[in-house]
């Protein structure tokens, strides 16, 4: 079996030295599509943005590739390959599509190379060609989400952590959004997915963990986790 590609162990994470996450481990394998579920204020953003250097751990290691990470900054872990398409989307609402896009892209200094990814999402999202020269504060609320997937994807990551998609959308978006993230790591970027619509994102992923206020409380193959009673009776409504 593959290295995996990220591993936490005993993470413990917060703010202002108040942990909100106590001793997650998981790990991530090349290729795979991992999904964190769980209710809101479980903890799964706080996750997220610990891997990505917005805090650093109060203990434990994060380990990206066989390094630690756990003191990096941001762009620190982009230069390595770690993209993390945040919560609420954050995109440049005054700027065209095309223009949010190069940014997702500002490591690379070839203008050839960018232009080649720019084509590349504009094949992933054709949606996205045909609103190209719009501003972002223009597009719908699912068309935005795609844009912001785009640009995380501009940096051409070996890690893409999407955090909280579904929020806001209606539900018929939410299910083409999942098509989307399955896509995407089908064209081989591995892909960790935080998501408090359990079902629909255990339904796409390979493996997940459940967190619950903070800690891991269930792990295992999706199709597991799905079958479980216990997580379709807490999250699901079954």
């Amino acid at each position: 079996m593959a290295d995996p590609i990220l591993t936490l162990a005993d993470v413990h994470a917060g703010y202002d030295g108040v942990p909100v996450v106590f001793g997650v481990s998981l790990e991530v394998l090349p290729g795979e599509l991992v999904a964190v579920v769980g209710a809101n204020g479980a903890g799964k953003s706080t996750t997220l943005r610990t891997i990505a250097g917005l805090n650093n751990p109060l203990r434990g290691s994060i380990q990206f590739e066989g390094k630690d990470i756990s003191r990096l900054r941001p762009h620190q872990t982009l230069a390595l390959g770690i993209s993390y398409v945040p919560e609420g989307r954050r995109l440049f609402p005054k700027l065209s599509v095309e223009e949010n896009l190069r940014l997702g892209a500002y490591t690379e200094k070839s203008g050839a190379e960018i232009q080649r990814r720019l084509d590349e999402m504009m094949q992933l999202f054709p949606v996205l060609r045909e609103r190209s020269r719009q501003t972002a504060e223009t597009l719908s609320g699912g068309e935005q989400q795609m844009l912001a997937i785009a640009r995380g994807l501009m940096s051409k990551p070996r890690l893409l952590m999407l955090d909280e998609m579904s929020l806001g959308l209606m539900p018929t978006l939410v299910e083409r959004m999942m098509e989307t993230v399955v896509a995407v790591n089908r064209s081989g970027v591995t892909v960790l997915l935080v998501e408090q619509m359990v079902q629909e994102a255990l339904e796409i992923a390979h493996r997940g963990y459940v967190l619950q206020s903070g800690r891991i409380v269930q792990s295992g193959p999706a199709k597991e986790l799905l079958d479980s009673e216990e997580i379709r009776k807490a999250y699901m409504g079954m």
